[in-house]
C-alpha cells in the first residue's frame, strides 16, 4: 500500500526527541510558542540558540553538535537561505553519531535543492508546514 501524505506525517510525529533550530526565548513568537506547545503534548524540545541561556526551561545550546543525546527530528525556524547550512549540520551529525531522521521546516521556510540533499543522505523531510498545526489536525 502506497504511503500517503498523512501517513508520512504521522510517522514523523511520532518522532520525540526535537532539536528546534532557532527556538525563540520570547513568548508570542511562532518559534515560541510552537516547541511550548510540543513540550506540552510530550515531545522532548532541545532549543538550538546561540543568544539564549534557556528557553521552555531547557538549557539551549549553540549548535546541533552541542545537543547532547540523541535527537529523532530537527524541527527549523530560520530563513530559507540558512537552510542549507542547517541540513548541512544535520547531515554531518546523521553520519558521525547516526541519530536524526527527519528535517521539519516550518511554515514558509522551503529549500527544495538542501531538501533533496537531506533525503539522498537517508533523511526524511517536510517543508514549509506547521509542525502543531499537522499534530493538531492528525491528533484529532
Amino acid at each position: 500500500m502506497p504511503i500517503t501524505a498523512d501517513t508520512y506525517l504521522r510517522e514523523l510525529l511520532d518522532l520525540d526527541r526535537i532539536a528546534v533550530v532557532g527556538c525563540s526565548s520570547t513568548p508570542g513568537k511562532a518559534a515560541h510558542d510552537i516547541p511550548a506547545y510540543l513540550q506540552r503534548h510530550g515531545y522532548e524540545i532541545h532549543p538550538v540558540n546561540p543568544y539564549a541561556d534557556e528557553v521552555l526551561g531547557v538549557e539551549a545550546v549553540d549548535s546541533l553538535a552541542d545537543v547532547e543525546g540523541e535527537i529523532d527530528l530537527v524541527n527549523v525556524f530560520r530563513p530559507s537561505e540558512e537552510v542549507a547550512g542547517i541540513v548541512d549540520q544535520v547531515v554531518e551529525r546523521r553520519e558521525s553519531r547516526g541519530d536524526v531522521r527527519a528535517v521539519w521546516l516550518q511554515l514558509g521556510i522551503r529549500d527544495d535543492e538542501a531538501a533533496k540533499r537531506a533525503e539522498e543522505a537517508g533523511l526524511r523531510v517536510v517543508q514549509d508546514r506547521c509542525m502543531k498545526v499537522e499534530h493538531e489536525r492528525l491528533s484529532g
